[in-house]
């Protein structure tokens, strides 16, 4: 009996052994496409954010510290300063810009976003690197109607208002889906204060 115990664990063992070298394997094998494809997606939204770009710069990783003082002193909620990039022209000059910023306030999880943001202080567009909300209500933070709000404003600490805009810095809510709408704003208000931490 004990041989037979014996037998039926060493079985499961190379059972399992086998079983952790093949998702190894696999794991492997599928981790540079996914990698590939998650860059090509981000660059997608990079050139979305700021379309007078032909180019961007290496990332530049923001440190936690860094981040933080960035934000200091403002009402963001929980707010975090990813990377940035230089957006340059066909000659390779700086025009501004690419900040990408997490805020941990949406109704579901994290909503990344990156912002583009040209020499002149203005906000040339957002895009979305990461949102899962709610289909109907807080995934319409994807949508022109609210997202483009941002566009083509001086970049600058903006409101919610839910009552509709009437000031250069307010920005309409979303109607049913203030978490992801506040979220949102708030990361981009937190990648406008650390480009002000930049060099123009």
């Amino acid at each position: 009996m004990n041989k037979g115990i014996i037998h039926d664990a060493l079985v499961l063992f190379a059972i399992t052994l086998i079983a952790g070298f093949a998702l190894g394997a696999v794991h492997e094998v599928t981790l540079a496409p996914i990698q590939a494809s998650k860059k090509a997606a981000a660059t997608k939204t990079y050139q979305e954010v700021f379309a007078d770009a032909a180019s961007f710069g290496d990332t530049v990783v923001v440190s936690d510290s860094d981040s933080a003082a960035a934000v200091a002193g403002n009402d963001f909620g929980k707010v975090t300063v990813n990377d940035y990039m230089e957006a340059l022209d066909a000659s390779g000059a700086k025009i501004g810009y690419v900040v990408a910023a997490t805020s941990g306030d949406g109704y579901k999880g994290p909503i990344q976003i990156a912002v583009g943001i040209n020499n002149d202080g203005q906000i040339t567009g957002i895009g979305f690197l990461t949102i899962d909300e709610t289909p109907g209500l807080g995934m319409k933070a994807k949508d022109p109607e609210f997202k483009d709000q941002f566009a083509g404003k001086d970049a600058q600490f903006f409101e919610l208002s839910k009552t509709g805009a009437s000031a250069d810095n307010q920005i309409n809510c979303i109607s049913g889906a203030t978490f992801s709408s506040k979220a949102t704003m708030n990361a981009v208000n937190a990648a406008v204060a650390f480009s002000k931490t930049l060099a123009k």
